[in-house]
């Protein structure tokens, strides 16, 4: 299985997730497909989890949409998330706020590719 395909096997995963918690009001996912990290804009790369090499595959709920966004980070902004969840567990940062302020407006423009 490619990386691609697991990535969208672990989409599927939490959405079946999030709609067993949200229902109705989550009706679809999207995957964020560009090659760039929506936290930095660096290249999504493989970091090392546990001594071996992984993607940090995410989902970010879009409220407005209803959609669940899949997205992969680059190391750096994953390795920034996951020492602030460390110290304080259940707090965002501001890279959470770029991640999703990007994410929804890419997802924006895809519909809107869509509706043209």
């Amino acid at each position: 299985m490619t990386p691609e395909e697991q990535a969208e096997q672990i989409l599927i995963q939490m959405f079946a997730q999030a709609h067993a918690q949200f229902g109705n009001a989550l009706k679809g996912y999207w995957f964020y497909e560009p090659d760039d990290c929506p936290g930095c804009g660096r290249p999504v790369d493989v970091m090392k989890i546990q001594g071996k090499e992984g993607l940090s595959v995410n989902g970010f709920i879009y409220r407005k949409r209803g959609t669940l966004i899949g997205y992969l980070l680059c190391h750096r902004c994953a390795n920034e998330i996951h020492r602030s969840a460390q110290k304080r567990p259940g707090v965002q940062i501001g890279r959470h706020d770029i991640i999703e302020k990007n994410l929804a407006a890419a997802y924006e423009a895809h519909m809107n590719r869509m509706d043209a």
